[in-house]
This record gives structure tokens, C-alpha cells and sequence, in this order.
């Protein structure tokens, strides 16, 4: 079964506060591969793992009829809640049970979410539920993140990432298939036609709030939270302060650069 670990709801509100949409290089990745294979204009797209909907939402500006699946009741309510063009619907269902016939999906897809799923029996259910010629796309970002502020860019990127090295010590271990690059998920993929992609960079507009929300996001934070909230408290805090202070800056509405490199693997039934 997939791995469960954004079921709180408050969990899930900080996820859809702070947590970005695909990327413009990673959208362009995607769409350039689908309409190649003549996906797009699909009639059905699914977004597996939606989470709180930001890549349901990319999907939608291309697709006839989007649904967003996940197995937390609370980020489907997320998603629910923020406004999504007609065409975006959404379920709570687990990633290794899609509720659709037989091929009868145009496109499945997935956002920083498929590390969580149980991948055999996902791909079993993709290759059940993805008609002849449809594909798959399946992406997440990576920690190679970094950030750019006038010339403090170095210092700051070195903050982040002492940061970041506290939290991932709380990583579950399915992050090990984010660290090698989705390389077995890609392998397990079984349609003939497939490719992964380790190289595309998206430059996110961000805030020093929305640096440090994300780091709240992330579901090693909230491990650290349950195991020891004041010093995860205390951790981003600190964190927040001196990216302030390196930037000459105070306050948390200042944008920075968030750099970050993704990972994709496309596939064609």
C-alpha cells in the first residue's frame, strides 16, 4: 500500500500553502512529450498523489477532464477547497486502486508523489488503466535545490542547506528512491517506449516565508515535529533569521530565486 505521510489536516494546509507547482521547464518537458505522442488533447487525465491539486491544476489548462486522486482525505479537501477550473475533479482513493475501467486513462500522471506508492502494484494498475497509446508522466523535484538573492546567493543556498541536512535526517526511507533519481521507478515502468530525465532545472519565484514553508512541508520536518517540536521549531526559526540577516533584509515577504532540479520519467503505452 502507499506510504501515508501528509494525512494530518494541518499538515495538509501548510502543504497547499507552500508547496509549488510544477515549474515551467518541467511543464514544457511534459507537454513536449505528450503532444510528440499525441496524448494531448486527451479526454481523461489523472493526477495520482495530487496532494492539495497544484499539478491537477497544471493539468487542467490542457486537458479535457482532469481528476485528482490521493488517499489522504485531508489533501483532497485541500484541494477541493482552492479554486480549480471545471474541468478538475477530484477523489480519495489509495495510488494501487484507481477507480477507472480499463484503458481508459489518455494520460497518468504524478507529482513528487510516486516515492510513496507501493510501485509494483502501481504499475500494474497503470498498465491496466492506460488505454493503447496513452502515457504516463511522473515526476518529482530533488534535493539539488538552491537559492539566488543579489550576491548573498552562495551564503544563502549554504544556510538552506544546513537546514535541509537537519530535516532529511528524519527522511523515511521510500526517499531513497527520490536520492537515485527515480531510477527504479523508471525500471519498473512496463511500457516499451520510456525515458527518464535527470537534468531539468525550474527557477520558483519565492519569499524567505515560502523557503521556510516549504521546509515546514516537507514530511521529514513533520517527523522531526512529532519527535522533538520545539527544536524543529527552533531549526526553522533560526534558519529564517539568518537568511534575513545574510540578505540585509527584514521582511519575510522579500522574493528570492528557489532553484530546483526535477526528475521525469515518460512513458508510452
Amino acid at each position: 500500500m502507499t506510504t501515508q505521510m501528509f494525512e494530518g489536516r494541518g499538515h495538509a494546509a501548510v502543504y497547499q500553502k507552500y508547496r509549488f507547482a510544477p515549474g515551467k521547464e518541467l511543464q514544457q518537458t511534459i507537454l513536449a512529450y505528450l503532444q510528440e505522442k499525441k496524448a494531448v488533447p486527451g479526454e481523461l487525465v489523472v493526477d495520482v498523489g495530487c496532494g492539495s491539486g497544484q499539478g491537477t491544476r497544471f493539468l487542467a489548462e490542457h486537458f479535457k477532464k482532469v481528476v485528482g486522486t490521493d488517499i489522504s482525505e485531508a489533501q483532497i479537501q485541500e484541494a477541493r477547497d482552492t479554486p480549480s477550473m471545471p474541468n478538475v475533479s477530484y477523489l480519495a482513493c489509495p495510488a494501487e486502486e484507481l477507480p477507472f475501467q480499463d484503458a481508459s486513462v489518455d494520460v497518468l500522471a504524478s507529482f513528487t508523489a510516486a516515492h510513496w506508492f507501493d510501485i509494483e502494484k502501481f504499475m500494474r494498475e497503470a498498465q491496466r488503466v492506460v488505454r493503447p497509446g496513452g502515457c504516463v508522466a511522473i515526476s518529482t523535484y530533488t534535493v539539488d535545490m538552491s537559492l539566488r538573492y543579489g550576491d548573498c546567493s552562495e551564503k544563502l543556498t549554504k544556510i538552506f542547506r544546513e537546514c535541509w541536512d537537519q530535516i532529511l535526517k528524519y527522511s523515511h526511507n521510500r526517499l531513497k528512491l527520490v536520492l537515485e533519481n527515480y531510477k527504479e521507478i523508471f525500471e519498473a515502468l512496463p511500457f516499451p517506449d520510456k525515458k527518464r530525465i535527470t537534468d531539468i532545472y525550474d527557477k520558483i519565484p519565492m519569499t524567505v516565508e515560502g523557503v521556510v514553508g516549504y521546509l515546514e512541508s516537507a514530511s521529514p520536518y513533520q517527523t522531526f515535529m512529532k519527535n522533538d517540536p520545539e527544536a524543529a521549531k527552533s531549526l526553522l526559526q533560526e534558519t529564517e533569521k539568518r537568511m534575513l540577516e545574510t540578505m540585509g533584509v527584514s521582511s519575510r515577504e522579500t522574493p528570492v530565486e528557489f532553484w530546483v532540479r526535477h526528475v521525469c520519467v515518460l512513458g508510452c503505452k
